[in-house]
């Protein structure tokens, strides 16, 4: 959390629950906001005389609940991101919904108590979506379309629109995955992209690794035509995803050697703390920059990862420095044509919001791993390394194969592999929709993809050492692995032909020895016969060069 700061006061939708740049105020005494909420809740059903005495205490617990579950959500944006406190919330929407609290609304002649209601639905929503609890949020969906139907036949209001345009966000965000998973009897499998126990490769014994580990995480998003719902890109859910490790049941946990401790308190979760920013500004994104920076432990690593449209240099420029490259628009202010902002040749100062490769030379004094998904991401390989600290950039393709450039509105394809790298593989390869069987063989597969993947740079003689220092860490050495893979399979593919449409790295990584290694290439071909896609990747890539 960010004491002490004044907090970023981001454009919104007025109807939508709010994500990011939200502080947790300290709670009203609990009597108070108790007679509050009793107080709605009779003003929506009845009097407090109604109320039988034995069911006092279930309307007071109800309140407290309601008081505790609004700060909860208030946290969703500098979140902790202990998943205790989103089930917690999670638990309480469901009670709601499952005890009928909201049913008398609709028989009452007060359109603030249905838009409650439809607020309720939103926040609710939003819950379960970064719980990936996506099967409950399609029943959702289906109860607001209801609701809101409902709400605009009944009254003529003047946010029938908005409210649809909530709805319609949604929809489209929950329909962003290019490939289903289907049972046998065609139903979906919900897949989740988090970390489980047996994700990221192991470390051999002798490997030598640097001992960092990933403590806070920036995870920034513009991109103008994306998919979003609330302040949350398809690009930044995706990498909120692969930055949580999957919650485990409590009782495989007590199960454990060493975990014999009291039921009542669940073992810590080891996840990053995270800020979700969406189009912050200049001064609001070196604010909580600052911040992390501030707090973050010893031999700990912040992470920035940008997902943001590219602004170019406007001319050539007599030096060569960080700032003359361009970087990334945060915050659009300007026009944007084809995903890019657009300069006037005549403009004689720099985009106020663009965050150039020098804005963050001051926080490489601490472990920096930054990943740049944008049409102007070449831009932070003009970084120097000052500090002499470990700093690793990975960077996305500024360009894609036409075939592939309508789907950008879905989410960016280098995000994708760094958050599902099957279903990123899949979709190059013309599929949209595969087996559960088959897609599970295809994961133990990419399972062993990645371990070899691991001993190609552990055993490289000749890459920066970097890399190695933050392999040690779970979430950062499957982001390494699985860059490698999009990079190699980008390589492989008959329709990525430009150096453009290949990710690149801060520093560079040895090609020979990790991404077009025959070995791995051997490997990407035996998944495509798998698949029954070979005829989409180069057989002798190398000599294709």
């Amino acid at each position: 959390m960010v004491r002490g700061a004044r907090q970023p006061q981001q454009p919104r939708s007025r109807l939508a629950p709010r994500l990011t740049g939200t502080v947790e105020k300290p709670p009203r005494k609990r009597r108070s906001r108790t007679e509050f909420a009793l107080k709605e809740i009779m003003s929506s059903g009845g009097a407090e005389d109604d109320i039988p005495q034995g069911e006092r205490k279930t309307v007071t617990d109800f309140c407290y609940l309601l008081d505790k579950s609004k700060q909860l959500f208030n946290g969703l944006s500098l979140r902790t991101s202990e998943t205790s406190y989103l089930n917690e919330a999670f638990s309480f929407y469901s009670a709601i919904r499952q005890r009928s609290y909201y049913s008398q609304v609709n028989k009452e002649d007060r359109p603030e108590l249905v838009v409650k209601k439809l607020r309720y639905y939103a926040r609710f929503i939003v819950v379960c979506l970064l719980l990936n609890k996506m099967d409950v949020v399609k029943d959702l969906v289906k109860e607001l379309s209801d609701e809101i139907e409902d709400y605009t036949h009944r009254f003529n209001t003047e946010d029938q629109v908005e409210w649809n345009l909530v709805l319609q966000e949604v929809a489209a965000f929950i329909e962003a995955d290019p490939v289903m998973v289907l049972n046998d009897d065609n139903t979906i499998v919900i897949t989740s992209n988090r970390l489980a126990e047996t994700g990221a490769p192991l470390l051999e014994q002798g490997m030598i690794v640097g001992q960092l580990s990933l403590a806070d995480a920036l995870i920034i998003g513009n991109c103008n035509n994306q998919v979003k719902f609330s302040e949350l890109t398809v690009d930044m859910f995706r990498m909120l995803q692969a930055l949580e490790r999957e919650p485990m049941n409590l009782a495989s946990q007590m199960n454990k050697p060493g975990m014999q401790e009291s039921a009542d308190k669940p073992t810590r979760r080891e996840n990053p703390h995270k800020y979700l920013l969406y189009k912050p500004t200049f001064s609001q994104l070196y604010t909580f920059l600052a911040a992390s920076f501030k707090e973050l432990p010893a031999n700990s690593v912040l992470l920035i990862y940008l997902s943001a449209t590219g602004v170019f240099p406007t001319g050539r420029s007599d030096s060569e420095g960080p700032y003359d490259f361009g970087g990334v628009l945060t915050n659009s202010n300007r026009d944007i044509i084809n995903g890019d902002a657009i300069h006037k040749r005549n403009q004689s100062h720099k985009e106020m919001h663009c965050l150039h490769p020098g804005d963050l030379y001051p926080f490489t004094r601490k472990p920096l791993f930054i990943i740049v998904d944008s049409s102007n991401s070449v831009a932070y390989k003009n970084f120097t390394n000052l500090f002499g600290q470990p700093l690793v950039c990975l960077l996305s393709p500024t360009a894609y194969p036409k075939a592939l450039q309508d789907q950008s509105q879905r989410g960016s394809l280098f995000t994708l592999f760094l958050n599902n790298p099957l279903m990123a593989f899949l979709f190059v390869s013309g599929l949209s929709s595969m087996r559960r069987g088959l897609w599970e063989k295809c994961q133990e597969y990419l399972r062993k993809i990645n371990r070899d993947i691991a001993q190609l740079l552990t055993h490289s003689r000749s890459i920066d050492q970097a890399f190695l220092q933050f392999f040690g860490d779970e979430f950062l050495r499957l982001l390494l692995t699985r860059f490698i893979f999009c990079s190699a399979t980008m390589r492989m593919h008959k329709i990525f032909r430009e150096t453009r449409n290949y990710p690149e790295s801060y520093p560079q990584l040895p090609r020979d020895e990790t991404v077009e290694n025959p070995h791995l290439q051997k490997h990407i071909l035996e998944l495509a016969s798998i698949l029954d896609v070979r005829n989409v990747f180069f057989e002798n890539t190398i000599d294709d060069y």
